[in-house]
């Protein structure tokens, strides 16, 4: 194990400083300095390596954190990245964008900080790709089937890289000029930075997998056409269906979804040409939504050089602390400081907007607001106190519904659940035999973690469909992650 006095000796968190705010709002770099590996190391040892590791429940793609975090502490971190690897395809991404269910499912966070486990694992990602370690693994033969898949999120990728190693030949469809779904075109780069994404890429590239951007499935290639042509297809196209707010003046110029806004943003950032982008420069924005997308509209909006941002929440803001009805080991919802809110702005909760106010040429100029109050158990807007704020782009980040429907209705015959997401049974397979569905276009709107293990279950399942058995670690199922099981 690590240190077994290390929870004694060191009680506090460590992290790495973040670059001071009137310089990181200059550029679109990660916001975070280069961590001191003394500091690393003193962190993992004080992971408790406990009889029960309950950090395995809070994660769920059954991470070997103790293992890791004890090699972290040894100086191993070659053995340290290869157990890492072992369940996490991607722990470059998910060590910078997962919010870490993981440490709050820490025992030691019952009476001290939790492990800094979400900063052990990036760091072993990133010392891993600068020393060479993260290589290829092409398969030792090839089966003969072919696996299409649609949707290069991290789902998609996750999915495609466990069944090209299995030896299934592999193509990756994206409707998008460029390989990555949301880690391409909806995280921002002083979130993470896009080497991290092209580096993987060209090690599955090497490995075998083919990627097909520019290419929409439905549109381009109908899925019949699809499903002709590949012995099993895996559907990995999100929940990209944004939550709308219809109500008055919905119809504005200014008025927008988050993910338009951020999309142009990253594609601009990359160096494109983005006519009429819709930018924050000069303007008082307003973004709609407490959630992470939300702040990654305040972070895009200070770099571009807003006059003023307000975050609008419709709900209460969450305490500081753990509160008593989420005890340890559930994840508690506690109100954040990301590094979006520390860079300025103005946060209000309770919020509830009424009406989008325009001016005569049909641009919004103000929000219509009040304070929210509960009756019957639903959240209204109380009467009497409304006020206006001035606005010139308001950017919706309500989260998203679930995958757009059109061509999986029209040409799949797909069904789809209450709640508007791809129905799918317990081997993640639709109501076609050999098409299979993974993230969050079956699961709806949740974590870059549940995406990563949905699409190395999928894989899973699709290789018992194509062979009969598999050679793929079995898949963490949800009920699995309930009762703290992991994969063998």
């Amino acid at each position: 194990m690590a240190d077994p006095k290390g929870f004694l000796k060191v009680t506090e968190r460590e992290l790495p400083p973040r670059r001071p705010v009137p310089v990181r709002i200059l550029d679109w770099k990660e916001v975070y300095e280069p961590g001191d590996s003394a500091v690393l190391r003193r962190q993992a040892g004080r992971c408790m390596d406990c009889g029960v590791p309950f950090c395995h429940k809070g994660c769920p793609l059954g991470n070997l954190i103790p293992e890791w975090n004890d090699l972290t502490w040894r100086g191993q971190t070659r053995s340290a990245s290869e157990r890492l690897h072992a369940t996490n395809n991607f722990p470059e991404f998910t060590g910078r964008l997962c919010p870490a269910p993981c440490e709050s499912s820490c025992v030691l966070g019952i009476n001290q900080p939790a492990v800094t486990i979400k900063q052990v694992e990036v760091s072993i990602a990133e010392e891993a790709f600068s020393r060479g370690w993260v290589q290829p693994e092409p398969p030792e033969r090839l089966t003969g089937k072919t696996v299409a898949v649609v949707g290069s999120g991290p789902a998609g990728l996750a999915a495609a890289q466990q069944l090209t190693r299995a030896g299934h030949t592999v193509a990756v469809f994206e409707r998008d000029d460029r390989i990555g779904g949301l880690l391409r075109y909806g995280i921002p780069d002083f979130k993470m930075e896009k080497r991290h994404l092209e580096a993987r890429l060209r090690q599955m590239q090497d490995e075998g997998t083919r990627f097909r951007a520019g290419v929409e499935i439905g549109r381009d290639i109908t899925w019949d056409q699809l499903r002709a042509r590949y012995d099993a297809v895996v559907v990995a196209t999100g929940a990209t269906v944004p939550r709308n707010l219809p109500i008055p003046g919905r119809d504005l110029a200014g008025v927008h979804f988050a993910m338009e806004y951020l999309v142009e943003s990253n594609k601009a950032v990359a160096g494109d040409q983005v006519p009429h982008q819709i930018s924050a420069q000069g303007k008082h924005v307003i973004v709609i939504g407490g959630g992470d997308t939300g702040a990654d509209c305040i972070g895009t909006a200070h770099r571009q050089g807003a006059l003023s941002v307000t975050n609008l929440a419709i709900g209460v803001q969450p305490p500081t602390a753990r509160p008593d009805h989420q005890p340890w080991p559930m994840t508690p919802t506690l109100f954040e400081v990301t590094s979006a809110h520390e860079e300025g702005g103005e946060r209000a909760y309770l919020a509830s907007t009424v009406e989008f106010l325009g001016n005569d040429v049909g641009e919004v100029r103000a929000l219509r607001v009040a304070e929210t109050e509960y009756v019957d158990g639903r959240r209204v807007p109380k009467s009497g106190t409304e006020r206006e704020i001035p606005a010139d782009l308001v950017l919706i980040a309500m989260g998203f519904t679930g995958p757009e429907r059109e061509h999986l209705e029209e040409q799949l015959q797909a069904q789809f659940t209450p709640r508007g997401i791809l129905a799918r049974d317990e081997d993640y397979q639709a109501t076609h035999p050999g098409v299979f569905v993974a993230g969050d276009a079956g699961r709806g709107q949740s974590l870059i973690v549940w995406a990563i293990a949905e699409g190395r279950a999928a894989a899973a399942a699709v290789d018992r469909h194509l062979m009969g058995t598999t050679e793929l670690p079995s898949p963490v199922r949800p009920t699995d992650i309930a009762i703290g099981l992991q994969p063998a």
